[in-house]
């Protein structure tokens, strides 16, 4: 979500996923390769510290620089001193660039450690353009799913430039990303620094993985259990290219969904027939962990539910689609292969 998240895109969809409004961000018990019997949640796993790894050395910014905006608009920076991103993924790019001593606010999803101290700018999910403004930043860094509207034309309107960014859904999408926000704050050198470490950290990622006899079928949910919101992920909710990475084919879209999200029941998970279920941590804990999962609609009878096969990755790390990416892959893999891992 990345933090690409289906916060926004499912809110553009059916009633019901319209509470997701209110959540951006915005995986635990393994079985074999094979199907076997999995652990408890969690269980045989070292989970890395919720940080960034910033290059060796901070960057120099040459600026002005100018950027094309994913809306269209010419976007010049002057100053990057006082930079805001607008969500997780973003934030996670500037801090791995080594410009983290100039950002000064963080939006909810934005959940590492180096960031944890900064004002948070938005209200639920949504952008607050006073709060933002009454920060005085020289840069903000949005993308399509950051809003709402009125709140970035607030910004702009103030004279703050503000560039809007793609969202972020493909392993693919990882390397411009990290170009468009470095040209944009003048450190394009560096960024090519952390192009080249994180895509070479992602293909060594995959090489390591295990051999195995067939594609497992990974089922993608969001949930939040406190909004009583349970969906199933499609082609389109971000977390397909990662389940490919990992040796995994999407459920979701091998049954036949379209776009991102549908509201999760007997019938659609029946019919998707997971070998296991990735999710993000809160959302598993907002539903009482594995033993609460199991309890949801079709979830028990599901080959991943009777192997209680479940992947839990850290809500602001899956889907940032950033320098973190390769740490995903290798996460999702260990818990999706618990025996190729011991």
């Amino acid at each position: 979500m990345s933090s690409s998240t289906p916060r926004t895109r499912a809110a553009r969809g059916p009633a019901i996923l319209l509470l997701l409004l209110g959540l951006l961000l915005a995986l635990t018990a393994c079985g074999s390769a094979s199907g076997g019997a999995g652990a408890a949640a969690g269980a045989g796993t070292s989970r890395a510290p919720d940080t960034v790894e910033p290059l060796p050395e901070a960057p120099v910014p040459a600026l002005p620089a100018t950027a094309t905006s994913a809306d269209g608009r010419a976007v010049t920076v002057a100053s990057a001193e006082r930079i805001i991103p607008l969500n997780g993924s973003l934030a996670e790019i500037v801090f791995s660039l080594g410009l983290g001593p100039e950002v000064v606010a963080r939006d909810v999803s934005t959940t590492f450690q180096q960031a944890t101290a900064l004002p948070v700018i938005t209200q639920a999910h949504d952008v607050s353009a006073e709060g933002v403004l009454s920060l005085h930043p020289t840069v903000v860094l949005a993308d399509r799913s950051t809003g709402p509207a009125e709140a970035i034309a607030q910004i702009r309107a103030a004279g703050v430039p503000l560039l809007v960014l793609d969202d972020a859904k493909r392993l693919e999408d990882v390397g411009p990303r990290i170009d468009t926000v470095a040209a944009a704050l003048g450190v394009p050198d560096a960024g090519k620094q952390l192009k080249e470490r994180t895509e070479q950290r992602i293909t060594a990622a995959r090489a390591a993985l295990p051999a195995v006899d067939r594609h497992p079928k990974v089922a993608f949910l969001y949930l939040r259990g406190s909004a009583s919101v349970y969906l199933l992920g499609g082609p389109a909710s971000g977390a397909g290219s990662l389940i490919t990475a990992v040796g995994g084919e999407d459920a979701g879209t091998a049954a036949g969904l379209t776009g991102d999200f549908t509201p999760l029941t007997s019938e659609a998970l029946v019919k998707a027939a997971p070998d296991a279920i990735l999710v993000m941590s809160k959302g598993l804990d907002s539903v009482g962990g594995v033993d609460g999962l199991l309890k949801l609609p079709g979830v028990a009878q599901t080959p991943a539910g009777l192997d209680r096969r479940i992947v839990s990755i850290e809500d602001g790390q899956l889907l940032s689609y950033g320098p973190r990416t390769p740490q995903v892959i290798n996460e999702i893999a260990e818990q999706l292969y618990p025996k190729a891992a011991k």
